[in-house]
């Protein structure tokens, strides 16, 4: 019985003059492209009276009407839609039934400090609320997406879920004779490997160096450690100095043996997984090579040797 007053107003609508032209597959008033967010669990009446608030449609309530009478099978979607300028209210509702949402991504870098991964959230125009500094290391590198409004804390929860998921694989993945004895210290190392190379082929080498000290007892006299806790993460933009070197501050790798206090990074997949399934060789030192990569060493002279070369490298190339 509904159903048929409906039909019938549309009727009564038809005879008006051109009103399915009008209000439902003639172009639409609006000017300029629009963007309508629709909230989970909107009816057609709330989504209708939006569109025209936005100037997209005449009439809501001819909008309801249309839709319920010739358009009245697929449920409008969740999520955020682009409105093309000019667009029918007809083509509207096929965008909200059958369009694909627009996605917005927001990307993690792999080896982003914390105090990095916070500003990123906190600049995104598109997010709201407010978060925390996240523990350092807790946050998986990758791309993901958000919606439109959704709460910046939303979304760090699931970069944080990744990590933990992440983790617990790669953990039950990993070798028996490896250097670390705990998650946490597989993501306190894959930072400092992260952090040392940008090659992602020698990532397992870089990691077997680290392990074979960490199981002698050789302190790591990894840089990056020394630079966390004057910086937290963010690029130095100096060299660093003898007495930043000798700080025994937790972090400072050349001022004792073993792992720092903590991750100084957020590290990828890739690196997590390199530090639980290291490259086996007897390498303990490696230097930049001029090229990107690094040059390892298994002892100190032929390390020195090296250290040789790359400092000639620096001076041709001006740097010393």
């Amino acid at each position: 019985m509904k159903r048929l007053l409906l039909a019938l107003a549309l009727l009564g609508l038809l005879a008006g003059g051109g009103a399915l032209w009008v209000f439902w597959v003639g172009p639409g008033p609006a000017r300029e492209d629009k963007t309508l967010i629709v909230a989970s669990g909107a009816s057609v009446a709330r989504v209708a009276g939006q569109l025209e608030e936005q100037g997209a449609i005449r009439s809501a309530g001819a909008f309801r009407l249309f839709a319920r009478v010739l358009a009245p099978g697929d449920p409008i979607q969740t999520g955020e839609f682009g409105i093309p300028a000019r667009a029918s209210a007809a083509a509207i509702l096929n965008i909200l039934q059958h369009g694909r949402p627009i996605q917005r991504l927001v990307t993690i870098p792999e080896g982003m400090p914390s105090v990095l991964v916070h500003e990123r959230l906190m600049r995104n125009p598109y997010l709201t609320g407010t978060i925390p500094v996240p523990p350092e290391g807790s946050v998986l590198p990758d791309s993901y997406s958000f919606q439109r409004g959704e709460a910046r804390a939303a979304v760090l929860a699931r970069m944080q879920a990744a990590m933990d998921r992440a983790l617990a694989e790669l953990w039950a993945q990993r070798r028996p004779d490896i250097a670390v004895s705990t998650a946490r210290e597989a993501i306190i190392l894959a930072s400092i490997v992260e952090k040392e190379t940008a090659k992602p082929a020698e990532r397992r080498a870089v990691a077997g160096v680290y392990s074979n000290r960490l199981k002698i007892g050789m302190k790591l006299d990894a840089d990056p450690t020394v630079i966390y806790p004057i910086t937290q993460g963010r690029p130095l933009g100096r060299r660093i100095r003898r007495s930043e070197l000798q700080a025994d501050n937790g972090y400072n790798t050349y001022a004792r043996a073993g792992l720092p206090a903590g991750p100084i990074a957020n590290p990828g997949r890739a690196s997590i997984a390199a530090v639980l399934n290291p490259e086996r060789h007897q390498y303990l030192y490696f230097v930049a090579d001029g090229t990107g990569g690094h040059i390892f060493a298994r002892t100190l002279a032929e390390h020195n040797a090296n250290v040789q070369r790359w400092f000639a490298i620096r001076r041709a190339r001006g740097e010393m």
